[in-house]
C-alpha cells in the first residue's frame, strides 16, 4: 500500500495569516524594513473572504497610506440628546477613512515591489509551533495542500471564543452609503456621535455620518449593548435617522455594511507558543471603550517590525495598562447604568481640548493628562465601579462574529 505524498513545504522568516487590516499592516511595515522574508496568507475569493469594510482613524501629517484614503475631515461634531451641537477642530489631527479594497491594493502593490515579500492566496487550516519555529498548513485555491515553515508566525484570524471577562458589550452597527437628490452634507465635518436617536433600555445608541461629497455619505446606526439587532431592526433605525433626524429628503442607498466589534475587559493572549503570535483584534488591538482598532494596529505593527529588525521576536501590547484599566471601569459603569452614556461622551467633547481628547481615546496621553480628564467625568460612579472591579469574577460569554469590521 503506497503512502500519500507529503505536502510540499516552503520556508520564509515570517508568515502572516490573514489579509485584513492587521495582516496587511504588518506585512507593509516588515517589507519596508527589508530585514525579513515574508509570506502573507490571504483567503482565496469565495465565502471565506470578507466583504469590503471601512476603517477610520485619526493621525497627524500625511501618514503611511495617504494614497488609499477615500475621505478625511478637519472638524468633528457631536450632537447631544438635547439637540445641542459640539463642533471641534482637533488640529493637527485629521479623521480619515480607508476602504479595505483600496488599502489592500496599495499594500499589495508595495509588497510586489519588495523582493522579500509575497502574497499567497490560500486557506490556513492549522498553525502550530515546531522545533525552531512554527508552521502553517494551508489549502490553496486549487485544492493543493501546502506547508509553510517560518521562524515566526503572526496570526490575525478571529478567535472562536473570547477570553473570560468581567464586562462584555458589543459595538454593533449597520451603515448605508447614501446618495441624496440635493446637497445635504458638509464634506469638512464628520458626525462622530449623534445621540438624537431613540436610546435603548440598556447601553446607548448614536448616529454616525461621514460625508464623502455634498450629496454622498456613509450614514450608520450604532449601539453599545449586550446583543446585536436583526437586520430589519437596523434598517428601521437607519430609515428613521436619515428621514426624521437628518432630514435627507429623497435618497438612494448605494451599498450597505454591517458589523460587530467586541468591547470587553478580557485579557487577550498575544503569544500562543514560542513562535506563534496573535495580532489585530485577536491579540487585543481593539480599544475596549471605543472599538477603534486601526491606529493601534499601526503602532503595534511598527513595533513588531522594529523588534524583528533588532533580532527580538516580540509583540508589544497594543494598549497600555492604564488605558485598559480606565476602559474596564468605563465599560462596567456603562453596563450597570451608573453613568448615562450619551451625557458621558458629550461631556468629554464639551470639557476637554479636542486634540488631547483624541490622543486620550488612542491611549497616547500622560498620567497627568489622564488625571485631569478623569476629574471631568462622573467621579462618584466611576470611583465606586473602580473599587468593585477587583472582586468581580471573569466569565466566558458568547463571542460576537467580529472580523475587522470598522474603526
Amino acid at each position: 500500500m503506497s503512502r500519500a505524498p507529503e505536502a510540499p513545504e516552503e520556508t520564509s522568516d515570517v508568515v502572516i495569516v490573514g489579509g485584513g487590516a492587521s495582516g496587511l499592516s504588518l506585512a507593509h511595515h516588515l517589507a519596508a524594513t527589508g530585514s525579513s522574508t515574508i509570506t502573507l496568507v490571504e483567503a482565496p475569493d469565495g465565502p471565506r473572504r470578507p466583504p469590503e469594510r471601512t476603517w477610520c482613524y485619526w493621525e497627524r501629517g500625511a501618514g503611511d497610506f495617504a494614497e488609499a484614503v477615500s475621505a478625511s475631515w478637519s472638524r468633528l461634531r457631536v450632537h447631544g440628546t438635547d439637540g445641542r451641537t459640539i463642533t471641534v477642530d482637533p488640529a493637527p489631527l485629521r479623521y480619515r477613512m480607508l476602504r479595505s479594497t483600496a488599502f489592500e491594493q496599495l499594500v499589495h502593490a508595495r509588497l510586489a515591489r519588495s523582493p522579500s515579500a509575497r502574497v499567497l492566496r490560500a486557506t490556513a487550516d492549522t498553525v502550530h509551533d515546531t522545533a525552531g519555529g512554527a508552521e502553517v498548513r494551508c489549502t490553496t485555491s486549487d485544492g493543493r495542500t501546502l506547508t509553510l515553515r517560518a521562524r515566526q508566525v503572526f496570526d490575525s484570524r478571529p478567535l472562536r471564543s473570547l477570553p473570560p471577562a468581567r464586562t462584555q458589550l458589543m459595538q454593533h452597527f449597520r451603515g448605508w452609503f447614501v446618495r441624496t437628490d440635493a446637497d445635504r452634507f458638509d464634506p469638512a465635518v464628520a458626525d462622530l456621535m449623534d445621540f438624537r436617536v431613540p436610546q435603548p433600555r440598556h447601553g446607548l445608541a448614536f448616529g454616525y455620518t461621514l460625508p464623502l461629497a455634498p450629496d454622498r455619505a456613509l450614514v450608520e446606526y450604532t449601539e453599545f449593548s449586550r446583543a446585536p439587532l436583526t437586520t430589519t431592526a437596523y434598517e428601521a433605525a437607519l430609515a428613521h435617522y436619515c428621514r426624521a433626524i437628518l432630514g435627507l429628503g429623497a435618497f438612494t442607498v448605494e451599498s450597505a455594511e454591517q458589523g460587530v466589534i467586541p468591547m470587553t475587559d478580557a485579557r487577550f493572549a498575544r503569544r500562543t507558543g514560542p513562535a506563534v503570535f496573535r495580532i489585530g483584534t485577536a491579540g487585543g488591538a481593539t480599544r475596549p471603550s471605543t472599538g477603534y482598532t486601526f491606529a493601534a494596529v499601526q503602532r503595534q505593527s511598527r513595533a513588531i517590525a522594529a523588534a524583528l529588525g533588532d533580532g527580538r521576536p516580540s509583540v508589544p501590547a497594543p494598549h497600555g495598562r492604564r488605558a485598559l484599566a480606565m476602559d474596564a471601569v468605563l465599560l462596567r459603569a456603562l453596563d450597570t447604568g451608573r453613568i448615562d452614556g450619551p451625557d458621558f461622551f458629550t461631556g468629554l467633547f464639551r470639557r476637554i481640548p479636542p486634540e488631547r481628547l483624541l490622543r486620550f481615546l488612542d491611549g497616547d496621553t500622560s498620567l497627568g493628562e489622564e488625571w485631569g480628564i478623569g476629574l471631568r467625568t462622573p467621579v462618584g460612579p466611576m470611583l465606586r465601579t473602580a473599587l468593585e472591579l477587583p472582586f468581580l469574577p471573569r466569565r466566558f460569554q458568547p463571542a460576537p462574529r467580529t472580523g475587522e469590521n470598522h474603526r
